[in-house]
Formats: C-alpha cells, structure tokens, sequence
C-alpha cells in the first residue's frame, strides 16, 4: 500500500476505482496517402465537429465557453497559417501543426498577459486533438469511473469522459484553472499537485478530497476506514441539501449563504429554502452573442425564470462582464492586455445600447419580485453614476410604454484595487467583493498560473485588510457587503473572512456543504490570528 499527498485539493470528495494514468504524447501518424495540406485540414475538420458536438451535449455555461473559444481557433487562419507554409516546405502535417502550434504555445505561456497564459491549456487540448485525429485515433477512451492520473488533463477530455465514481490526480495543475472550475461544478474530486510518482501497471486506488491523499493498492482496513467515511459525507452532504437557512456561527451570529449561477440551468437542483437567494447571475454566460446582448424578449424570460425561483428572495444580477476571459464575439475588443483593458463596465459604457436593453429586461424582471442590479470592473464613481443614468432612462422608458417594472437597487463589484482603497466615494446601494480579480490585480499573479500559485494568496494580510475596509464601509452606510469569488467557496478561507466582519458570502451551488460546515465551526475565541 503506497499513501501519496497532494498539495491541494481543487475539487472535494471521494473516489475509488482503477488507476488510469493518460499519456502525455500522442502516437504520431502513420503513412497518408492524402496530400499533407488535405490531410491536416480534414483533421481540422473532424477536431471542430467533435468539440461542436461536446459543446451541444453541454448544459453548462463555462464548459460552452471554453469549447466555444477552441472551435474559434480551430477557424483562425492566422493560427493555423504557419503549419500550411511548413507543408508547402515539405513539412508532414502532424510535425507541421505541432511545431505551429508550439511556437504558440511558448507566446501564450510567456506573456505577461494573463489572459493568454490561461488559454494556453486550450490550446494545448486544441493541439492534441487534431494529432489524434491525424494519427487516426479516436476520441479519449478513459474507462468510466476511473480515477485518472495525468500531469494535466485537457478539459475537452474532462467533458468527454464518464466520471461516475470516478476522480482525477494531477501532478501539475492549478486550483483556479478551467479543469478545477468545471470539476467542481460537476462533483469531480480533484487532487493536483502530486509531484513526480512511479506506478505500475493499473492498481486499484482510493482518492480522499478530504484529506488530500491518493492510496495505490489499499489494504482492507484502509478500504473500510475510506468507505466509511464517505458514507457519513454522503449523509452531510444531503442534511445541508435539506438544511434551510439561516446559517450561523459558532457564536450564533447570522450568516446569508447564497449562490452564484450562470444561465439558470444550475437552478434545477436546488430549492430557494436551501440558500438565501441568489448573489450573482452572470449574464456574460447567458448571452453568448451579440445577438443576445440586443435580445431584451430572451433577457426578460431569463431573468424572470431566476426571481420566480428565488420566491421573494433577492436575486442580483451582473451587468456582462465581458472581455478578458469572457469574450463575446462580434461585441468584445481584440486588445494586447484584454484583462487590463476594456471589459466590464468600461466595455459597456463604450457601447451603451445592449447596455441600456440589458436594464430594461433586468427592471421588468424586478417586478415580479427583490432583483438587484451589480456593476462589473467598476474603478471610479464617474462609472457607476453612467450606469445610474442609463438605469434612470430604462425606467423612463419603460414607464412610458406602459410596461410592467420595478426599479431595481444598483451597486458594484468590488474587484479593482483603485476602487476597493477609495470605497467611501461610491454611492452605491450595495457593494460585492470580486476576490477573484481583487487577489489577482493585488498580487499582480495570474490566477489561472500553477507555477505563481504561492503568489496568489487570498489570506495574505493585505488582501484581507481590504476585505475589512471594504465591509466597514458598507457598515458605516448600511450598505451590504457579500463577497462572490473563489474565497468564499474555500472552506480554508472563510474564517479569515468572518474575521474581516463579512456576513455574506455566495458560491457555486456545490460548495454549500462545505461552506455551511466551515461557517458552522467558526466562532471569534476558536481563530488564532494568522502571522504575517
């Protein structure tokens, strides 16, 4: 029996079953008879058909956009451009594409944009799918319920497979990356961060997301102390599904547990009396196209559909978010450094008009019930004050086509270092801290980066110390305050933000269980303060 540590979980839970270890080369192709320039684009063909249809057998907002952005590339000549001239040089075309695609791989894992060193994994996924096709062979062939080894695993291939009661060991790998995001969502258990390990052959294995370990080749007691307790997880697991709010404290103090989804087809598995509302939609997940963004018919039926849900429970909606990582094509800017660029906010004031329609479905969905409006990349108060008046036209307008409606609260995400340390001069009527950005401008390291994962600590003091400002802020004015990002959803981070005084958090609908523990256990006297 061989006990193996992690250094992190990125997905809790339990799994047992074969060991699958996925190799990291593909087998190169065998003779073609077709000429290479024909070959490579049929396998361009058959890569972009297969990812076309992963993404219509998903009904999940990320897992879209991710496929989405490798079908585009799939398309973009000026990518694929340098592996047609290597043929024309005599250049087969599996050597062809892998050395264009290389060479940008080294760009996107070098550049000082994080945007493009988080798309590097999909363009790695991108890479090995049109050799696979080249070479002949055919889709991943993971057996269900495996419990997969790899030194990173392609999300197209995480879509693809048949988990069951199966989970994932990364010997790289990010927290914050894709593959994590998607595991999560779905209930994947996901260790990474296993370092270098010799196995033979495919011995059975236990994985425990609880303690962070891998066991090869268990013994029997070890196998009865696993079963055991994921069996009493399973029983916590469904006690918080039943559990209704309000969620305490250990000293009895009230905590808001709410959720965070993307399209509303998240909402299927939950009822409102498991949380307390809805903390954030994010509509750049919805609305996929420039033809959403003027679709104002679709917005209302979205967004009504959520506040029916949420039986009188608030629901805040993100204006889009766009840009960056989010891109909508045919609305978002090709920029060098997207994720300093124009998005957010800044992208919608540029072009108001989807702007102006996104209000007025989100208004006329606020009358049938508590909706509030959140505003995105906000950094000086000139930009929530456009957005106000835009608010203001919406109802003008709305009220003067006769069209039923509610004025909406309007607030802000908090999120850019320059706007969390100038809170006081927002007139905001309720304030939500975006960790994710917030952590990642703070400590200028990408999140989605293995290699800066030291770096990108949401407990250092400093980035807690703006937590505490921005909470006693909205205290002074009462205004709320909730936090939206990934440090909400961390177990290991939410005593240090009940420290900071924050009494409301939102997450992904599967960290609840997690979270209300982790609430549960917290109390003033039991938290030793973290040395700096």
């Amino acid at each position: 029996m061989t006990r193996l540590a992690a250094e992190a979980v990125a997905a809790p839970g339990y799994a047992s079953g074969s060991l699958w270890i996925v190799s990291e080369h593909t087998a190169p192709s065998g003779p073609d008879s077709r000429p290479a320039r024909e070959a490579l684009d049929d396998a361009l063909l058959r890569a972009s058909r297969e990812i076309a249809q992963l993404q219509s057998r998903s009904d999940d907002s990320d897992a879209a956009e991710i496929l989405e952005f490798q079908i585009a590339m799939l398309e973009d000549e000026t990518l694929i451009e340098p592996a047609w001239q290597a043929i024309a040089h005599g250049s087969t075309a599996s050597d062809a594409w892998r050395e264009a695609i290389d060479a940008q791989l080294a760009q996107y894992l070098d550049a000082d944009d994080p945007y493009f060193r988080a798309r590097s994994a999909d363009l790695r996924d991108m890479k090995e799918r049109v050799l696979r096709c080249l070479s002949g062979q055919g889709a991943n062939a993971i057996p269900p319920g495996s419990i997969v080894l790899a030194r990173d695993l392609a999300p197209s291939t995480f879509l693809e497979t048949d988990w069951q009661e199966g989970g994932i060991v990364l010997l790289e790998g990010s927290s914050r990356s894709h593959l994590a995001m998607l595991a999560r969502a779905r209930k994947v258990p996901l260790l990474i961060g296993l370092g270098s390990v010799a196995v033979d052959g495919t011995p059975f294995a236990l994985l425990d997301g609880e303690r962070g370990e891998l066991v090869l080749n268990p013994d029997g007691s070890t196998r009865a102390e696993f079963a055991a307790r994921r069996v009493h997880a399973d029983q916590r697991s469904a006690q918080a599904d039943a559990a209704p709010t309000p969620l305490q404290t250990g000293d009895g103090e009230a905590v808001k547990l709410l959720i965070n989804v993307a399209d509303g087809g998240e909402l299927a598995h939950i009822s409102a009396r498991q949380c307390d509302g809805i903390g954030l939609v994010r509509t750049e997940l919805l609305l996929r196209s420039a033809a959403d963004l003027v679709d104002e018919a679709r917005q209302v039926d979205a967004y009504s559909a959520m506040v029916r849900w949420a039986d009188g429970k608030p629901v805040t909606i993100r204006t889009l978010d766009a840009g960056a990582d989010k891109p909508i094509p045919g609305y978002t800017l090709d920029e060098g450094n997207p994720f300093l660029g124009t998005r957010g906010v800044r992208l919608s004031l540029a072009a108001p008009g989807p702007l102006l329609i996104q209000l007025r479905a989100i208004a006329r969905a606020a009358a049938l019930g508590t909706v509030r409006v959140m505003v995105p990349m906000v950094t000086v108060p000139a930009e929530l004050e456009a957005v106000r008046t835009l608010l203001d036209q919406a109802i003008d307008e709305l009220t003067r086509a006769a069209l039923p409606h509610a004025r909406p609260q309007l607030g802000m995400m908090v999120e850019v270092p320059l706007a969390a340390l100038s809170i006081e001069s927002f007139d905001a009527d309720f304030f939500s801290i975006g960790s994710n950005d917030l952590v990642q401008y703070l400590t200028a390291a990408s999140r989605e980066s293995g290699r800066l994962a030291n770096l990108q600590d949401p407990l250092h003091p400093a980035v807690l110390r703006v937590i505490s400002e921005v909470v006693a802020h909205g205290a002074k004015r009462g205004a709320d305050v909730s936090l939206c990002g990934d440090m909400a959803a961390d177990p290991r981070c939410v005593p240090g933000l009940l420290g900071t005084g924050l009494r409301a958090l939102s997450v992904a609908p599967a960290a609840r269980l997690a979270v209300r523990e982790a609430v549960s256990a917290y109390s003033r006297t039991s938290v030793k303060a973290r040395p700096n």
